[in-house]
C-alpha cells in the first residue's frame, strides 16, 4: 500500500478536497449477497466488473493485489493501488471503480470477502479475548484501511477462504481478523460526522459521470460531452461538478489520467509516448508538462525512482 498511499495523499488534496459532498448525492443500491454453501462467509476473487454504488448488511473485506482505481466508501473518495486491505461495516454505501486491465485474471486482482455479524455471534464476541476484534468491527463503521504489509500478510488466508470450506475456512478467517485487529498501522476512511444520506429523487448524475470518465479517460473527453451526459449546459455543469467534486472538471480529469500514467510508468515497460496516448494526452509535450506539474519530476525520472 506504500506507493498507493503516496498517490492517495497527493491526489486527494488536488482532486477531491471535499469528497464527502460528492458522496451524499449518490444513491446506493441494495445488493443481496448469496451464500452458495449456506454458510455465513463468502469469499471470491475480484472480477473486472463495473463498480456501482451499493450497500448491504454484511461486513466486507477487500484485498486488492494487482488492481488499481478509485475507492469510494461513505464520504471517503481515494485512489488506490496494489496491495490495499480495507474492511467496511454493514450498510455503508461503497464502490470500487477498477481500471480496466484485460491482462489480469481474477486471481491476480484480489479477494473480496463478505460475512454476517450473526455468523460470529454475540456470545463469542463478548469474550475478553476478542476485545480487539470488537474494536475493529466498531471502527469498520467508518471503514478501516491497513498498511501494504498487513495486506500482504492477509493474502494467503483470504485466498484460502476462496477454496476451503468448514473449519479450514474459519481458521483462515480468524487469521485475517488477527492481522487486522492487531495492526498498529491502520486508518479510518469516513469522517466522524458521516451520515448515511440518500437522495430520495434517485439522482445518479455524479455516478454516471464518474463511470464515463473511468471508461473513457484514454479518449478525448470534452466539457460538452460530459455536460450532455448530465443533460445540462456546459456552464451549469461546470458549476455543478465543482460544487460536488470540489474541483473543476478539467482538473479532475487530468488527475485521473495522471494517476493512471503513474501506474503504467511504475508497473509496465511501455514507452513514455505510448503511456501518454493511452492516458488520453494528444501530445507528448502536454503529457510531460502536466506530469511534471503534478509530480514535480518528468515521467522518465519518476519511472527511474521505482527501479
Amino acid at each position: 500500500m506504500k506507493h498507493g498511499r503516496i498517490l492517495i495523499e497527493k491526489c486527494l488534496n488536488l482532486i477531491l478536497p471535499h469528497p464527502r459532498i460528492f458522496c451524499l448525492i449518490m444513491v446506493a443500491e441494495l445488493e443481496k449477497i448469496s451464500y452458495d454453501d449456506s454458510g455465513g462467509f463468502r469469499a471470491d476473487y475480484i472480477s473486472d466488473t463495473d463498480g456501482f454504488w451499493h450497500f448491504h448488511p454484511e461486513y466486507e473485506i477487500v484485498l486488492n493485489t494487482e488492481s488499481s482505481g478509485t475507492r469510494i466508501v461513505g464520504d471517503s473518495v481515494e485512489i488506490f493501488d496494489h496491495y490495499e486491505l480495507v474492511i467496511i461495516g454493514g450498510n455503508i454505501p461503497h464502490c470500487w471503480n477498477y481500471y480496466r486491465n484485460g491482462r489480469l485474471n481474477p486471481k491476480e486482482r484480489g479477494v473480496m470477502l463478505h460475512f454476517k455479524l450473526s455468523s460470529l455471534g454475540e456470545a463469542l464476541l463478548s469474550q475478553h479475548e476478542l476485545r480487539s476484534v470488537r474494536k475493529l468491527l466498531m471502527d469498520s463503521e467508518r471503514g478501516v484501511i491497513f498498511s501494504d504489509e498487513d495486506a500482504k500478510k492477509s493474502e494467503s488466508h483470504l485466498v484460502s477462504m476462496v477454496h476451503n470450506r468448514g473449519i479450514e475456512k474459519m481458521i483462515s478467517f480468524f487469521n485475517v481478523l488477527k492481522i487486522m485487529s492487531s495492526s498498529d498501522k491502520r486508518g479510518l476512511l469516513c469522517t466522524e460526522n458521516y451520515l448515511r444520506a440518500s437522495d430520495e429523487r434517485g439522482n445518479k448524475k455524479i455516478t454516471d459521470i464518474l463511470n464515463y470518465i473511468r471508461e473513457n479517460y484514454s479518449r478525448p473527453i470534452t466539457l460538452e460531452m460530459v455536460s450532455g451526459i448530465a443533460r445540462m449546459s456546459p456552464f451549469s455543469f461546470s458549476r455543478y461538478f465543482k460544487k460536488y467534486a470540489g474541483t473543476g472538471f478539467v482538473e479532475y480529469l487530468n488527475k485521473v489520467r495522471m494517476d493512471r500514467a503513474g501506474h503504467l510508468l511504475r508497473e509496465t515497460r511501455y514507452h513514455v509516448n505510448e503511456i501518454a496516448y493511452q492516458c488520453g494526452f494528444s501530445s507528448i509535450s502536454n503529457f510531460n508538462k502536466q506530469f511534471r506539474k503534478t509530480e514535480g519530476v518528468s515521467p522518465r525520472d519518476y519511472r527511474a525512482g521505482f527501479k
